[in-house]
Order: structure tokens, then C-alpha cells, then sequence
């Protein structure tokens, strides 16, 4: 198959750094006040000349590193506030943003790895010459801790193999999430926001609810057409709290504001779930792997509850003989629908290979590649876990797929490749 590699690659990189709230107890000690409540006291009973020596310090190192850095600890000083009850009015700026520096700590979210990528048809796509298309990728960014949040990137390809991105801007900002500050961490659904000075290329999601504490791990995002002919951006993702999963929805109409909803029903325990691009028949339906081995055709009447499914693959070929998943949501061909998916062989060595299902009924198999369109190898080996190549989710452009992908879970790579040698490589 002539695949194309094009040559940039996305590596991780210690250097985008966030402002993080630093949390402290603030349950009284055996000898005396929280810790929290020192630190708080500390800082008031400085001098006026003192604590501005001290502000000057912090600004000095951080001030250039952020975007608004003033506003930010000012921001994190009124969540103490709340807590503590103190009268900012009687504290004074200087002395109030002393506080909130206090309470927050610099966080490299992509230190450790940058990988698997989903991507989408980009929602502003003016000014696009023919053959054309602006694109928005997420990925997923690990930090300190293996914490896993999303990040995303934007940029444009064409149909003659070109891609350009976006620069990322020199301050990385996290979401908002009005109303969880030093509260224990919220369950249930919540909305974080796109700060509004912020680009996407500049904008992570952090995990914020108590199901996701440790982790927002492979964002599937898709491009979805309601029935009332509007179009809202979706993304399911593994919510990992240390030692539970959950699948999530991410859901926007704007990139300005997401929603990261908790799935119900029996199937929503599992991970790598991938949502179709619009209702089949009557039906919402996802591709997943209910018992880590196998893939199901999932049915419901709602986005968010999912409850089992039929299985429709199983491993065949010896690249994938181990397991089997998908590789991002189903893309709508004439032929059918385009899946996506992953195996993996001997050595535990993960491949990229592609699935056809009917169009009207996708429990209906009509090919599928007898061989990789892509598997680790040279370059593509080496890395945090070696042998593997992932993807998320690939865009159909032309007569072309557009394919970011994951390597060895430290860095992304990106592949063009012709759709009809693809399906002319199914049996």
C-alpha cells in the first residue's frame, strides 16, 4: 500500500507548563491550625514592604512563564477567601496575590508523553482554497504523576499530501471551572471553559471530578450531524481515577465551552468507545471492546447510556491475533463504513489495519485488510512502550485518509493514505 509518511513528528516537551492550583489541608493539626490556615496567617502578618519583596520574587521567576499571571493567583486568592471568609478589601492586592501563589504550582502537562491523536474536520473552515482543509486535533498530553489531560492542536492539510500547524502560542492555558475550587472533587457531569484570550493549540483539559482524578485518556473526537441538521463536536474518552475506569462524553458546539458528561449502563465500564458521525436508522451506535479481546456493535436510543452489544470482529490475522479494538469513530464512505483498528501480535507489537461494515446495518462486515496499513517499525519502535502505533481518529480528505498516530506512547506521527488502496487491500 503507498502510504505516506509525512516527515514532523510532535515529541514531548517539558517546557508548556501550566498554573495549577497547589491544594493544602485545611483540617486542624494535632498542633493547631491546618496548614493550610498557616501559610494563610504567615502571609498576613507580613509587612506591607515585606510581602511585596516576596511578590516581586515569585513574579520575577513565574510572571514571564503565563499568561496573566497576576490575574491568575488573584483568581486562586478568591477561592482562599471563600474558605477562610477574610475581607480582601482590608488585605490588599499585593498581600492577595502573595496568597494565591501560595496555593498554586507550575505543571508541565506534556513532561512525559505526547500521543494518541484523534482529528476533525476544523469548525471554521473560511478562507479554505479548494483542496483545503482546516483541521483540529486533540491529543493526549502525561504529565508528573502519569496524569493523563487533553490538549489540541490546529492546522490544515491538502489533498497533494501537505500539512502545516498552528504554532502553539507561548502560554499554555488550562480550562476554567467556575464554582470547584477548594472543594472536594465534584462527581457527575461539569462544564469546563476555553480561557477567551486562549487559541485551542494553547488550551488543556485537566481532569477536574473525582472519576477522572488520575486521568482524560484518548479522546475519540467526532464530528456529529443531528438529525436537525446541526452539527456538535463529540469525543469519548477513559475517565481513570487510580484504579477504576469509566467512559466519559466530551461535548461542545463551540470549542469555547465542554461539557464532560459520565456514561451509564453496563457497556460505559469499558474503555475505547467510538461514537458513528450520525444516528444509523434510528439508533445512535458505537464500536467497542466489551471484553478486552473482541469488537461489539453498540445500540441506544441515547448519547449517554450504553448498555451491551453484539460482537461483529474478532482476531483473525497474526498481527492481531492477542486483541483487537478500534482505531477512532467510523467514517461514512460510499462503500460503507471505514473503522479503524488496532491489533496486536507477537510481542505484544500493535498494527493499525482498517474494517469495512454495511452502511445500513454495521453489524454487517464486508472487509477487512489482511495485513497492517501500518505497524511499529525503524523509528516508529522506540519509545515509553515500544511497538506500538495508535491512532484515535483519522479524517477523510479527497480521495485520501489523514491518520495522526500515536508512537510507542511518546510522540505523534501523521500518514496519508489512499483510501481505495485500502479497500482494495480487504479480502
Amino acid at each position: 500500500m503507498n502510504l505516506f509518511n509525512h516527515q514532523l513528528r510532535l515529541h514531548a516537551d517539558p517546557s508548556r507548563v501550566v498554573v495549577r492550583p497547589f491544594h493544602l489541608a485545611w483540617a486542624p493539626t494535632a498542633n493547631g491550625p491546618s496548614r493550610a490556615e498557616r501559610l494563610v496567617r504567615e502571609v498576613l502578618e507580613m509587612s506591607p514592604g515585606e510581602a511585596r519583596d516576596q511578590l516581586e520574587l515569585v513574579l520575577r521567576d513565574f510572571e514571564a512563564r503565563h499568561w496573566q499571571t497576576r490575574r491568575v493567583f488573584m483568581t486562586r486568592y478568591d477561592e482562599i477567601e471563600d474558605v477562610m471568609r477574610l475581607d480582601g478589601a482590608e488585605i490588599g492586592d499585593e498581600k492577595r496575590q502573595l496568597i494565591g501563589a501560595y496555593f498554586c504550582h507550575e505543571y508541565s502537562y506534556a513532561a512525559a508523553a505526547l500521543m494518541n491523536p484523534s482529528a476533525v474536520p476544523h469548525f471554521d473552515q473560511s478562507g479554505m482554497p479548494a483542496g483545503s482543509m482546516r483541521i483540529l486535533m486533540s491529543l493526549r498530553a502525561v504529565g508528573e504523576g502519569h496524569i493523563s489531560s487533553v490538549a489540541f492542536r490546529e492546522g490544515i492539510i491538502t489533498e497533494s499530501h501537505e500539512m502545516t500547524l498552528a504554532p502553539e502560542p507561548p502560554f499554555a492555558t488550562a480550562t476554567d471551572s467556575p464554582g470547584h475550587g477548594e472543594e472536594e472533587l465534584p462527581e457527575g457531569p461539569v462544564t469546563v471553559y476555553r480561557h477567551r484570550d486562549s487559541t485551542l493549540s494553547g488550551t488543556v483539559i485537566f481532569p477536574i471530578t473525582r472519576a477522572q482524578s488520575k486521568g482524560l485518556e484518548d479522546l475519540r473526537l467526532v464530528q456529529f450531524e443531528h438529525g436537525d441538521g446541526s452539527t456538535e463536536w463529540l469525543g469519548t474518552y477513559t475517565a481513570y481515577n487510580g484504579s477504576i475506569i469509566q467512559s466519559e462524553l466530551m461535548r461542545t458546539r463551540d470549542f469555547r465551552s465542554f461539557d464532560l458528561v459520565p456514561m451509564t449502563g453496563s457497556a460505559s465500564r469499558n474503555k475505547g468507545m467510538a461514537l458513528f458521525p450520525r444516528k444509523v436508522g434510528d439508533k445512535y451506535m458505537m464500536i467497542g471492546r466489551q471484553d478486552g479481546e473482541n469488537l461489539f456493535l453498540l445500540q441506544s436510543d441515547s448519547l449517554t447510556h450504553w448498555d451491551e452489544g453484539a460482537m461483529i470482529l474478532k482476531p483473525e490475522y497474526p498481527w492481531e491475533l492477542v486483541q483487537i479494538g478500534n482505531c477512532g469513530a467510523p467514517l461514512e464512505l460510499d462503500e460503507g463504513w471505514l473503522l479503524l483498528t488496532h491489533g496486536v501480535g507477537a510481542m505484544r507489537k500493535y498494527s493499525i489495519g482498517a474494517v469495512l461494515l454495511d452502511k445500513r446495518d454495521p453489524s454487517k462486515v464486508i472487509g477487512r485488510t489482511k495485513l497492517p496499513i501500518l505497524a511499529a517499525a525503524d523509528q516508529d519502535r522506540e519509545g515509553y512502550v515500544p511497538n506500538v502505533v495508535y491512532t484515535c481518529g483519522a479524517i477523510k480528505h479527497g480521495d485520501t485518509l489523514f491518520m495522526p498516530y500515536g508512537i510507542a506512547d511518546s510522540s505523534v506521527g501523521f500518514a496519508f493514505v489512499p483510501v481505495k488502496e485500502m479497500l482494495n487491500a480487504m479480502a
